[in-house]
């Protein structure tokens, strides 16, 4: 019996330790989060790319508006991390005017594409064997809101012009700019996913249009240079 306390008390330990190397990062505060809160006086960016948060924060240092500095960073990650954004998905923003003190929305979610009429979907779906919208393919795909409503938001909030806040995306997209561990590993998935569904994902998304996804800390070249190694 004392074998076994020892024993549960030990686990106990280990799973404890775990526990605390897991929140090495957060030495304060709430233990969900393993980051501590940033906090800035003049301005701040969030992505989920480091680059393209630095992108932002140029923006800003150069004068723009926060609302310069979200196209900017969006169109950043949008060819950065294709696997999640990109300029043929939808946008939605809430911004704050402190002048105003008013808050403005936008719903730059698309339409179904005008030529997909009702029955049209019916029949499709009929192929499928399905009664609801399948999650990937062509068929759940709607009008792209993006760039418009980058359009709207800019004509309302924005100080610099809009090719401005485009640059830096278009620079990384001549130059080239790292793949990232994560982001690589969910695009190698793409080509297993959406194998054999109409559209052009492989001659758009892969290095060879068969499939050769970019490898973890390749230098990513969109003039048609391919990859090649940093450093």
């Amino acid at each position: 019996m004392r074998k076994l306390i020892r024993w549960f008390s030990t686990l106990g330990l280990l799973l404890a330790a775990h526990v605390l190397d897991a929140q090495i990062d957060r030495i304060t505060g709430k233990t969900f989060a393993t980051r501590s809160e940033v906090l800035a006086r003049h301005g701040m960016v969030c992505t989920s790319v480091p680059a393209a948060t630095q992108v932002g924060l140029d923006i800003l240092e150069r004068g723009g508006s926060a609302v310069d500095a979200a196209i900017a960073a969006n169109a950043t990650l949008g060819l950065m991390e294709p696997v999640s954004n990109g300029i043929g998905g939808d946008l939605f923003a809430i911004v704050y005017s402190a002048k105003e003190n008013k808050l403005y929305g936008i719903n730059g979610s698309g339409r179904s594409p005008l030529g997909l009429s009702y029955e049209q979907m019916r029949a499709e779906l009929a192929k499928l064997h399905r009664e609801t919208i399948p999650p990937i393919g062509m068929l759940p795909i709607s009008v792209p809101g993006t760039v418009d409503a980058w359009a709207e938001l800019h004509k309302k909030f924005g100080k610099l012009k809009l090719s401005d806040d485009l640059a830096p995306a278009i620079r990384y997209a001549e130059e080239g700019f790292p793949v990232t561990e994560l982001i690589a590993y969910y695009w190698s998935l793409g080509p297993r996913i959406y194998k054999g569904l109409p559209g052009a994902f492989l001659e758009t998304y892969t290095l060879d249009g068969k499939g050769r996804t970019p490898a973890k800390r390749r230098h990513l070249q969109e003039s048609g240079a391919g990859e090649k190694p940093l450093g």
